[in-house]
């Protein structure tokens, strides 16, 4: 344990040299001291350091724990945030759906009733033309007979005979009627 390696005694009578083991003996034990000293100052280091290290390892698991828990409610969240997703996409999708089977069935029926007023309208202006035509003939027989009452007056003041003929549209409330002039 000395550091110079072996340590040679004086020799006595009675053997070796008491004050030279004594201070020997002295000196190991100051340096055996010492160096206990530094073994229990390094076992103290190492000890607050392994408790420091303790410590860190325990709230890195802590905090790896937190975050493992975490990562699964976030990841818990996404999944029930896709589904509700996929569902308020898929509901969408149906009353689109239902809405577009819907306005197709009103334009169906509005295309139906356009054909069906076409056809009203077509009917109608054909009953208009032929009133119409009606009453062109019957206007072309009024003024005929209107010019051959012009042509008929008596000069002499008298009126002549006017008697219009009859149709379905229209009647006339006079037999005679008066030309006037």
């Amino acid at each position: 344990m000395a550091g110079s390696g072996a340590k040679k005694f004086g020799i006595s009578l009675f053997g070796f040299k008491k004050s030279d083991v004594n201070a020997y003996l002295e000196r190991v034990i100051r340096e055996f001291d010492q160096r206990l000293k530094e073994k229990e100052e390094e076992n103290a280091r190492l000890k607050a350091e392994l408790g420091e290290l303790k410590e860190k390892y325990d709230k890195l698991f802590n905090e790896a724990d937190s975050l493992m828990k975490e990562k699964e409610k976030i990841a818990g969240a996404l999944l029930q945030a896709q589904e509700k997703a996929e569902m308020i996409i898929k509901e969408a999708h149906d009353r689109a759906f239902k809405e577009k089977m819907k306005l197709d069935q009103m334009l169906e029926a509005e295309k139906e009733k356009i054909v069906d007023i076409k056809l009203q309208l077509k009917q109608l202006k054909g009953h208009i033309t032929d009133i119409l035509s009606r009453y062109e003939k019957q206007m072309e027989e009024v003024i005929t007979d209107i010019e051959n009452c012009e042509k008929n007056y008596d000069h002499t003041g008298q009126e002549a005979e006017f008697n219009p003929k009859k149709n379905d549209e229209y009647e006339y409330i006079k037999e005679q009627g008066e030309c006037a002039g």
